[in-house]
């Protein structure tokens, strides 16, 4: 198992600060939501907890070693990041697409074993894919490719999954479907980071929350600490209410 946490890191994009001083501790079994508005640094947060963005200040420590002292493969053995903004769709077949993603768990001038084909099978099958597989990514919709690259993060098998978006292109089923699996991966003793737009998918599927405030401050705890109407329109500068069990914005023009 692999711990990640922050050492006072702060983030700084444009002209203005996304964070300062922020300490996370995501720890095995913890399905952590991230939400804040558009350019709250939601993705930045993400590239630097993979490593991908140095902070301004302060450390990223996997098992408590700076990432900077680590090898990108070493790395990618325990951290996986599912992207935002979807790559270009090259002419590869979905099965040699996700199979490319155990790349990390491989010694040099080895082939895949039996092993890692019944993990990417594993993880078509999770996904809804296995009468996908032959077919080339150029041919998919959107949804169906996010479902691939998810099957590809799946398929590398790190301990901690970083996911920018992931219901993003997918129907409200497989919205619920995808957060579903990483809730039971969670259970399975994985630590989950989801950015997320959607307040009711966070709060029904995660156990922890960070919320990211536009002026660069930070929240962070349970749902029940964490999801309230103060937080919330403080977050989202609207009107935010909720009904039921459900978070819901008043329809408002800015």
């Amino acid at each position: 198992m692999s711990c990640l946490r922050t050492n006072n890191i702060s983030l700084y994009a444009g002209a203005r600060w996304l964070c300062a001083e922020l300490n996370l501790h995501i720890n095995p079994g913890d399905f952590w939501g991230v939400l804040g508005p558009n350019g709250s640094g939601k993705t930045t947060l993400l590239h630097t907890l993979a490593g991908l963005h140095a902070p301004q200040y302060g450390d990223v420590l996997l098992n408590d070693k700076p990432l900077t002292q680590l090898a990108a493969k070493h790395i990618a053995q325990s951290i996986g990041i599912l992207f935002q903004d979807l790559p270009p769709a090259f002419p590869l077949r979905v099965l040699d697409y996700c199979a490319m993603a155990r790349y990390p768990h491989l010694s040099a001038f080895t082939t895949e074993s039996l092993e890692d084909k019944r993990m990417t099978q594993e993880a078509l099958q999770a996904m809804e894919l296995t009468a996908l597989q032959q077919r080339l990514l150029t041919s998919l919709s959107g949804g169906e490719k996010q479902r691939v690259y998810i099957a590809a993060l799946l398929t590398q098998s790190p301990f901690i999954y970083l996911l920018d978006e992931p219901t993003n292109h997918l129907d409200i089923g497989y919205q619920a479907h995808v957060m579903h699996y990483f809730q039971r991966l969670a259970q399975q003793q994985r630590a989950i980071v989801a950015s997320l737009h959607d307040i009711n998918l966070a709060q029904h599927y995660c156990n922890r929350i960070l919320l990211l405030f536009p002026d660069g401050s930070t929240c962070q705890g349970t749902p029940a600490q964490v999801l309230n109407e103060a937080n919330l329109q403080r977050l989202y500068q609207c009107p935010v209410t909720r009904q039921g069990v459900m978070w819901s914005p008043y329809v408002m023009m800015r």
